[in-house]
């Protein structure tokens, strides 16, 4: 007697389909898509005007130059390293870029050029001074928060420097559009995209989640471990400084401390967020913007109802611990001073 197995082909299918879209989206991914249509709900339900197209942009606006920073801190996460001085180092380059606008004659290609230039020296001495020096990554750029922040209030005595709201670059940068979009916008998607390309379809990319998965299996693979480290921080610097041009654009003018004070947490936050092991070896650009936005809609929303903005420091604090606390639950880490 043959048995039919119609009834459950239906079933079969639909399971499958589900596990085929857990796959390609990740079960992360789905928690942060699932927490920011909530925060979206709740927000848009207290206020009208917070699901605007208007106030849709000025999201994507404000979570720009935090988005570069993220981007390019899971790199370096992902990398086995940690980067805490890429909020200095966008107050150092956005100082930069407008002093030598000034000084060129407002010359938007040699600020821009010159910013972008002192970014990626910035972070090839991060990286000799953590690769060369044997210094660990947290105390390399927690001492580099404090020095780039030193120094950019020394070259700008710790006030505004320059006024580039006259010039077409800076604007176009700041208030132009393409497509509907802000250019800004663009800028953190083409990043992202060429980050998430090198990252997933290249041997760069996967070299770089071996040393962070296990470093002493990838130095006996044949990869060369300190070139790759300091190509990361090089890269961390480079778009930090872009990042800080951004914030020259936005401001009017360079900003020694004021709109870079606290990026270094948001990036860091972002990236745990979306994903990334702080062991190294794990994360996506991916999950890493799909924080960014959570990150940005809830400290809009937040702003929009009028809640002090202090507030705002505490739910960064919390989501941080939480996205910890997941992380070593789901690796099932043995907690610290308690029996395995």
């Amino acid at each position: 007697m043959t048995t039919s197995t119609a009834p459950t082909t239906a079933p079969q299918q639909r399971t499958g389909g589900a596990r085929a879209l857990l796959g390609a989206v990740g079960g992360q991914n789905l928690s942060l898509i699932g927490a920011l249509v909530a925060v979206v709900a709740l927000f848009g339900s207290l206020n009208a005007n917070f699901l605007g197209w208007d106030n849709i942009q000025v999201i994507a606006e404000a979570a720009t130059i935090a988005g570069l920073l993220a981007v390019v801190q899971t790199v370096v996460i992902i990398c086995g390293g940690l980067d805490i001085s890429v909020g200095s180092q966008a107050g150092l380059a956005s100082v930069v870029s407008a002093m030598v606008f000034t000084a060129a004659g407002s010359s938007a290609p040699a600020g821009i050029g010159a910013a972008l230039a002192l970014g990626a020296a910035v972070g090839l001495l991060n990286g000799a001074v953590i690769i060369y020096g044997r210094v660990n990554p947290t105390i390399a750029t927690l001492a580099g928060l404090a020095a780039y922040k030193g120094v950019a209030q020394l070259a700008s005595d710790g006030r505004a420097q320059g006024y580039v709201l006259g010039d077409p670059v800076f604007v176009f940068l700041s208030r132009g559009k393409i497509a509907g979009l802000p250019t800004m916008v663009w800028i953190l998607i083409l990043v992202a995209a060429a980050v998430h390309v090198l990252l997933t379809y290249t041997d760069i990319g996967r070299n770089i989640y071996a040393i962070g998965g296990n470093d002493t299996a990838a130095r006996l693979a044949g990869i060369n471990l300190n070139k790759y480290l300091i190509a990361a921080y090089a890269l961390s610097g480079a778009v930090a400084a872009l990042a800080g041009v951004l914030l020259t654009a936005r401001t009017g003018s360079g900003q020694p401390v004021s709109g870079s004070e606290g990026l270094e947490l948001q990036s860091i936050t972002a990236a745990a967020l979306g994903g990334c092991a702080l062991k190294g070896g794990k994360g996506s650009i991916g999950g890493t913007l799909l924080a960014v936005a959570l990150l940005g809609a809830l400290q809009n929303g937040l702003t929009v109802q009028g809640i002090n903005t202090f507030w705002q420091n505490v739910a960064q604090g919390t989501l941080l611990v939480a996205a910890v606390v997941i992380q070593q639950r789901r690796t099932r880490e043995r907690a610290v001073g308690l029996p395995a």
